[in-house]
């Protein structure tokens, strides 16, 4: 017999976890803020706006009650937008069990704090739980998630032995878990990695080749990991599934809304456009101005993170962007 899951968030993630974990015969619940996407599970058990094409299994539950989706769960899924973090998990915490996991599966910087998830969840539960608190992060595409194609993730723990249980519940022939005790550096390569992958985009979008896009993964990669290790994180996650796999991913496929952010700027659109004209959020544009300023707390180097930030929230031309990337003074390449 399955366990008691809750899944907060019906975005492609939330939706494409609750998936997963329904098929491994856990009962499902899952909380939906928006009444039509509540309506399309419930009734139609589909997702159109985040999965379209996708059939979703009988056993999920959908509902709008935070109290619902988080009461006497043996786990709970949190997988909201990460400016959305702190209010909506918040306002389930009163109703979460004492003895559930949480198991963070939003990539983003808590812009309050300028801290991850991680600090948040600390905050609203205490210290005295982290050791229950887990972080899923890795190269991920909801979409073939969802349609079961093959995918590895790293879930960041305290515990090994939430680690294990996370395990158990995602596990299987198309999706492997490994884990990690290095909370730090699974989130935070989640976070730069959308950053990164917006640069990228732009490049793509200004023609600038293939060249331009491995040495902007590669320099964007040495970012993160500067980042991280300032935090207290182990320079060799950030060249694993949480970092660099992430990373690739996001900045070459296809299907990342992040890079779509950063064609669509090298096209001439502003940003306001491109935010308006879908439902769907790029965290890599809340990231790039959290990630900045968090660089800019801490006094760590990050120019192609200050550049996009001029980009994104100053209206700088993008193509001057990279010219001064380029410019820049020159130095060892691992200094």
């Amino acid at each position: 017999m399955g366990s008691v899951i809750g899944v907060i968030g019906a975005g492609g993630w939330g939706t494409a976890l609750a998936k997963l974990l329904a098929e491994k015969a856990h009962d499902v619940t899952l909380w939906c803020h928006g009444e039509q996407t509540f309506r399309y599970i419930q009734q139609d058990k589909e997702n159109p706006t985040y999965l379209p094409g996708i059939k979703l299994p009988a056993a999920i539950k959908a509902t709008r009650l935070l109290d619902e989706a988080v009461q006497k769960k043996n786990a709970l899924f949190l997988a909201v937008p990460s400016h959305y973090f702190r209010a909506v998990v918040g306002a389930a915490a009163p109703a979460v069990d004492g003895k559930s996991i949480l198991v963070s599966a939003t990539k983003g910087i808590d812009e309050a704090k300028l801290a991850p998830m991680g600090e948040v969840l600390k905050d609203l539960f205490g210290a005295a739980q982290k050791d229950r608190h887990a972080f899923l992060s890795g190269p991920t595409f909801a979409l073939e998630v969802a349609r079961g194609q093959p995918a590895a993730v790293t879930v960041g723990v305290f515990d090994d032995r939430v680690g294990r249980v996370v395990q158990d519940l995602l596990g299987g022939p198309n999706f492997r878990v490994y884990t990690s005790r290095d909370t730090v550096g699974v989130e935070m390569g989640g976070v730069v990695k959308n950053v990164i992958a917006i640069a990228a985009g732009i490049s793509d979008g200004l023609g600038l080749g293939l060249n331009a896009r491995a040495a902007l993964i590669t320099r964007g990669l040495a970012e993160m990991t500067r980042l991280a290790v300032k935090m207290g994180a182990d320079p060799l996650t950030l060249s694993g599934l949480p970092g660099l796999g992430d990373l690739v991913l996001t900045a070459t496929g296809d299907l990342s809304r992040n890079r779509s952010v950063g064609l669509e700027i090298a096209r001439g659109k502003k940003l306001d456009d491109i935010t308006r004209g879908t439902r769907t959020i790029a965290e890599g544009i809340t990231n790039t101005r959290s990630v900045y300023l968090l660089a800019q707390k801490l006094g760590v180097e990050m120019p192609i993170v200050e550049q996009m930030h001029r980009v994104l929230h100053e209206g700088k031309n993008p193509l001057e962007a990279v010219k001064e990337l380029m410019q820049r003074s020159l130095k060892a390449e691992l200094a």
